[in-house]
């Protein structure tokens, strides 16, 4: 603002950047945390780790203010800057090959080449057996790569066992029924109908619901194989149609099928191996500095009250680092699992799952200092209330706003000051910091009068600052050591005076912000009545800075039990060369698997989609468990007089389950197009075009949403076709050369990997791979005599042309089978699926807000909780689905319109913080659901507009979800939470104002409601977010919308 010279202001104008001129701070005592002394010098947030490139282009002062032009120089000879630039290729290639990347594409075509040899080598091939299927070794390679860590490869491992025991077991189950019917009972055909349907369509119905229900990609790869294996034991070998019991094929395709595992798991141990153990410790070590600067970024913003360096690089980078790399934390501690259960420690992985975990409750404590910090930025750069001054005496009387407004102008800012840094924060050099001097208040009456919230803020900082910013500064010092240390040995690094350090500092602090904010509410102008907006505003603030004291000291006691963790494990890994345990294999154990493999899956709740749980259907999934919900019929209604029909209907609801109808699809699918191979008139065009591998395909195409499939279907009709013209020009220019076919073959590894590994195009790699070995492979097997009477495709002097269109014709018209079945048969829109399961998501959080969650304090043992533990994980994994539909609604092509897929993506944005705003309420419940006499003083006094507020809220939600459910207009003029929620802030400060409530109540007793503020706050912006989003899709309500037609 500006000061007119008459004495008259000009309008106020708040600046976002402005910041209010405060004394400088007094001294506080921090903790040194490596020695546990104690000192009073100043102590500084600055100095996090520097970023790279952060510096790229910044000048030193001996730097030539001319620089030379380089590019000129080079470009006077044409064949220095050739060598220049090739040089440079050069350096970018060895860059790549020295990367993980690098390496892991160089072992996976090293492993293609080792598997191609069961093709080209006679004695594999003699060893293999007279056929000419031996590319399925180089095929396997291909699925189960060793681009893995061994813990990876180790699971890989088990579920290539477990498919090779299911594949076995339904080819020699389908043969002993042939045998039977046939030889037996002499009713072939019926046998063959028997094997067809049960079998072939539900052996492989049933490899569908698998993949489908476990959801993870080594889990698809193994049912790739087990499909593989079966489609070419039923209906290419000929035992079964033949009714006779032979082991001859099923003992050659296994024999293939281990070959492949093994030379890919050989690879994956001998050549670089890659430690999951290893890099989930590289993983701990970048979180844990993540945190640290992210600590010292939020705290030293939060005290100079500007968002400025939140919203610059060094912030965004930190945060950007942190997601990174917490997904791969989660991944790396499933893998780990394995590493640790094959070598005997076990012990360890439990102390490391819990550290992760610990890891996962530090991040929270961040989100909540970031959400306060938030919310304390937006209210400062609110615009001051009209009627910004209030009166001296007890009761309200508007005054001139003009000269309340020049009153604040002398101690607001000066102009002089518009941009100066507040001396909270102040960061000098540590050399320099001993030697200042400056004069610190030690008196808060020359600290300026509680006119506007913003004052609120500045006797808080003034008070509580120093000791804020001391605690940061002992968190950040031990949080920059820990965990490990450098590679490749990762010794734990705990200081054996980290903890006592911590416990002093956490001592210091509480004593320090209990006597702040006594200090803060004992001030005589807080007394004063005042409208009940200004007072919410005022609450609002103090709630802001009340959350983010709360949430420091929870983020350091946290930290307390991360030290302690360490500690358990600095002690379990100076025994295990010594103590060794292979507990896990006591498969008898009733609690292995809820406190063995169930550690690393519950890491990846926020983020990671890990369905080993029983989700049943996208609204099976939101029906929280334990409890009962009303029933369609009467209440009142007995039940003898239930209908039977109704009782028929609950009774076959395991078929209206969307994985129950995709099996079926699937199986009926494969009976289907594998029906040709068991009849006599139509079994040879099936075998002149290569029916399996058509089967094969419809298995790999087949997803449950259209959008699914129509993406799958697309990047495998690419690959096909790709894979196709390299086997042609393979072969005609090796001319059948073993040494030059081979060559080209390990050259086509090499882009197809960078393309499954590199880019993440795997089904578009892997299917060029798969085109190429059943064209040019198969082709040498040809030319070698080693085929199975194959003198369709020219025998000894394969036609490539032939080969090569029976392939694609197969691959194809698979793909297009599997897309026909699943437009067809119990279709499924991912668009509609998508919206459908956003409106439940939507009404489920409104029913669930609609309990009052600060109620259950109230009410013990109640069962109508807040939010459980697993109706949280429920909700968290059911949005990660909701992503994965959205991406495939984008794939669906309707004439109305394409899919709005920015729009949704914003939408699932805004949820996802809603979630966290869920899951931080629940985090503050769940430390002690036993009210103090204190909590429960301030509950029961605040009980009815907490109740307005959750009514509003779930309302909200409600409609929402209606308007998605039956994309009709938002009325524009939907109900706000605003009023409601300052009504509740306004109660609270009542409640501070009263010195015989406040006797009774201690600090501790307001976090709870600090948090809730915080998070309806939370939810009310998103869900105004999502409601503009909502009003970009379908628009408001209108005359036209309204027309009775």
């Amino acid at each position: 603002m500006t000061l007119a010279t008459n004495g008259a202001t000009a309008p106020l104008k708040p600046s976002r950047n402005r910041r209010y001129l405060r004394p400088g701070l007094r001294q506080a005592t921090f903790i040194i945390p490596g020695t546990g002394a104690r000192s009073k010098r100043h102590a500084t947030l600055q100095g996090f780790r520097a970023f790279e490139n952060a510096n790229e282009d910044e000048t030193s002062d001996r730097s030539p203010l001319l620089r030379q032009d380089n590019s000129r120089a080079a470009e006077s000879s044409i064949i220095d800057l050739m060598k220049h630039k090739c040089w440079g290729r050069l350096k970018s290639l060895w860059t790549f090959t020295i990367s993980t990347t690098g390496q892991g594409v160089l072992k996976c075509s090293l492993a293609y080449l080792l598997g191609s040899m069961a093709t080209f080598v006679p004695v594999i091939a003699k060893f293999l057996g007279h056929q000419d299927g031996k590319h399925m070794v180089a095929t396997i390679t291909v699925y189960f790569h060793p681009s893995r860590s061994q813990g990876s490869m180790f699971e890989a491992v088990l579920l290539a066992l477990l498919a090779f025991l299911y594949a076995a077991f339904i080819c020699f189950t389908s043969m002993g029924v042939s045998v039977f019917f046939g030889q037996v009972l002499d009713l072939i055909v019926l046998g063959h109908v028997v094997v067809l349907v049960l079998f072939c369509g539900g052996g492989l119905g049933f490899v569908g619901w698998v993949k489908l229900k476990l959801g993870n990609p080594l889990v698809n790869v193994a049912c790739s194989l087990t499909s593989l294996a079966i489609i070419t034991v039923l209906t290419k070998e000929g035992s079964v149609q033949a009714a006779t019991f032979s082991d001859h094929k099923v003992i050659q395709v296994m024999k293939m099928v281990i070959m492949g595992v093994v030379v890919s798991t050989a690879v994956c141990f001998l050549i670089k191996p890659v430690s999951a153990r290893k890099a989930l410790r590289e993983n701990m070590i970048q979180v844990t500095d993540s945190f640290a600067d992210m600590l010292a970024m939020i705290t030293r913003s939060f005290l100079t009250g500007s968002e400025e360096e939140l919203l610059e690089k060094p912030f965004i980078e930190a945060s950007d680092r942190y997601r990174v790399v917490y997904t791969s934390l989660a991944k790396n501690l499933k893998e780990a699992r394995y590493e640790h259960y094959v070598i005997g420690t076990e012990r360890q992985y439990k102390l490391e799952a819990k550290l992760v975990k610990c890891m996962q409750r530090l991040a929270q404590s961040i989100g909540g200092l970031r959400s306060a910090a938030a919310t304390q930025f937006q209210l400062l750069a609110q615009d001051p209330p009209v009627g910004c001054a209030t009166p001296v005496n007890s009761s309200y009387i508007p005054i001139n706003t003009n000269l309340s407004c020049s009153i604040m102008a002398g101690y607001l800012m000066s102009p002089q000051e518009n941009h100066s840094v507040l001396a909270s924060i102040d960061e000098a050099p540590e050399e320099e910091s001993n030697d200042r001097k400056e004069d610190f208040v030690e008196d808060y009456s020359e600290l300026p009068t509680v006119n506007l919230p913003s004052d609120i803020f500045e006797r808080f900082i003034a008070h509580l600052g120093p000791s804020l910013k001391s605690l940061a500064f002992t968190l950040k010092q031990i949080l920059d050591e820990l965990p490990y240390g450098p590679a490749p040995d990762f010794h734990i690094a705990v200081n054996k005076n980290f903890r006592t350090s911590l416990i002093q500092a956490i001592g210091l602090y509480s004593a320090a912000r209990k006597e702040a904010l006594v200090m803060l509410y004992k001030n005589k102008e807080l007394k004063r009545s005042r409208p009940a907006a200004v007072e919410a505003d005022f609450e609002e603030v103090a709630a802001s800075c009340g959350h983010f004291s709360f949430s420091l000291q929870d983020f350091a006691e946290e930290l307390k039990v991360y030290l302690d963790i360490l500690d358990d494990l600095k002690l379990e890994v100076d025994q295990s060369p010594r103590i060794k345990s292979w507990s896990w294999l006591k498969i008898w154990r009733k609690d292995r698997q809820s406190k063995g493999f169930k550690h690393g899956e519950d890491v990846g709740r926020n983020g990671v989609d890990d369905r080993n749980d029983e989700v049943e259907t996208l609204e099976d999934a939101m029906i929280p468990r334990g409890r009962e919900f009303a029933s369609v019929l009467d209440p009142d209604e007995e039940p003898k007089s239930v209908p039977l029909t109704y009782r028929i209907w609950k009774g076959l609801r395991v078929l209206r389950r969307d994985d129950v109808k995709f099996a079926i699809k699937v199986g009926v699918g494969a009976a289907l197009f594998a029906w040709p191979s068991f009849t006599g008139l139509t079994r040879p065009f099936y075998q002149h075009w290569r029916g399996e591998w058509g089967l094969l395909s419809y298995m790999l195409v087949c997803s449950m949403t259209i959008g699914a499939s129509n993406t799958t279907g697309i990047a495998r009709f690419l690959g096909t076709c790709i894979g196709a013209v390299c086997a042609i020009v393979a072969w005609t220019t090796s001319r059948g050369n073993v040494f030059a076919i081979a060559a080209f073959g390990w050259l086509m590894s090499l882009w197809t990997f960078y393309l499954i590994i590199g880019r993440g195009k795997g089904p578009l790699g892997r299917f060029i791979m798969l085109t190429y070995n059943l064209s040019a492979l198969y082709a040498y097997s040809l030319s070698v005599r080693d085929e199975d009477h194959d003198d369709d495709e020219g025998g000894m002097d394969p036609i490539i042309t032939e080969i090569v269109t029976h392939r694609v014709v197969a691959v194809l018209s698979g793909c297009l089978w599997g897309i026909v079945i699943t437009r067809l048969v119990w279709p499924i829109s991912a668009r509609q699926k998508f919206k459908d399961g956003l409106s439940l998501l939507w009404l489920r959080m409104g029913l669930i807000w609609k309990r009052d969650p600060l109620a259950v304090l109230l009410e013990g043992e109640s069962p109508n909780v807040y939010i459980n533990l697993r109706e949280e994980f429920e909700l968290q994994r059911f949005l990660t689905r909701l992503d994965a539909l959205r991406s495939s609604a984008s794939s669906e092509f309707e004439l109305k319109a394409p899919f709005p897929n920015v729009i949704y993506d914003r939408i699932l944005k805004s949820t996802s913080k809603m979630l966290d705003a869920f899951h931080a309420m629940n985090v503050v419940i769940m430390k002690d659901l036993k009210a103090s006499p204190g909590e429960a003083e301030i509950l029961k006094y605040t009980i009815g507009e907490r109740a307005q507020l959750c009514a509003r809220i779930s309302h909200l939600f409600q409609v929402l979800a209606s308007s998605l459910k039956i994309e009709y207009p938002l009325n524009n003029a939907l109900p706000s939470t605003d009023h409601a929620r300052d009504r509740l802030l306004a109660r609270i400060f009542t409640y501070r104002r009263n010195d015989r409530a406040v006797r009774t109540v201690s600090d501790e007793d307001f976090a709870l409601l600090y948090a809730y503020v915080l998070v309806t706050g939370q939810l009310s912006k998103e869900i105004q977010e999502v409601g503009l989003e909502i009003e970009k899709l379908f628009g408001t309500l209108d005359e036209d919308s309204l027309k009775l037609q």
